[in-house]
């Protein structure tokens, strides 16, 4: 079923928004600490602590006003609930970073299964926004697979060798631009194999 129509820029609102509100918190936060029940809580987890319920609100919110959530919306939801929840009932930040690499590989594993069956699972979900013919799609999925593995790999070496602000940046600011950039440099692709619509 369609989803219904909402302004966009409310829609990259609450899509982004518990994003940068995570990124503020952890800039006024990463340097106190707050004891509750005898345990001292970073700023890194008080932040997680709050862009969990948030992106929970968010969600439900666009949900409620379109009607439909994407597969990528769901499972990312899911991810978060797991691993910020993880996080902060064990006080160890390590489960809310390793969420990215889980959910690139998830998402390189689905595309690849479909690309071993000779489908391209992106088709199914993008070519009502992107009509493009069969090879299209095919090529667009192989290198999409490519790049989210690659970035599985760049979240876990930047969290594993960097600090806290680095990583922070990282998925605030890089994880953003790397996702344009990668669909900006696939122009010649969306080109070469657009369906143009037909008189009649």
């Amino acid at each position: 079923m369609a989803g219904k129509k909402i302004n966009p820029w409310l829609k990259l609102g609450l899509e982004l928004g518990p994003v940068i509100a995570f990124f503020v918190a952890f800039v006024r936060l990463k340097d106190q600490t707050v004891t509750i029940g005898g345990t001292d809580y970073g700023g890194f987890i008080l932040a997680t602590a709050g862009f969990v319920p948030l992106l929970v609100l968010s969600t439900l919110i666009l949900w409620r006003l379109t009607g439909k959530l994407s597969a990528m919306q769901i499972a990312t939801l899911v991810l978060v609930i797991v691993f910020g929840g993880l996080s902060v009932w064990f006080n160890d930040e390590r489960f809310f970073k390793m969420k990215p690499t889980l959910i690139y590989l998830i998402f390189a594993g689905v595309l690849g299964w479909g690309l071993l069956k000779g489908k391209s699972y992106l088709a199914l979900v993008l070519q009502d926004a992107m009509p493009l013919e069969h090879d299209g799609w095919m090529i667009l999925t192989r290198r999409l697979t490519v790049f989210f593995l690659s970035l599985a790999v760049l979240n876990e070496v930047i969290w594993r060798t960097m600090s806290d602000q680095a990583w922070v940046n990282f998925k605030t600011f890089g994880l953003t631009a790397a996702i344009f950039l990668f669909f900006m440099a696939q122009g010649r692709v969306f080109r070469d194999y657009e369906i143009e619509e037909k008189d009649g």
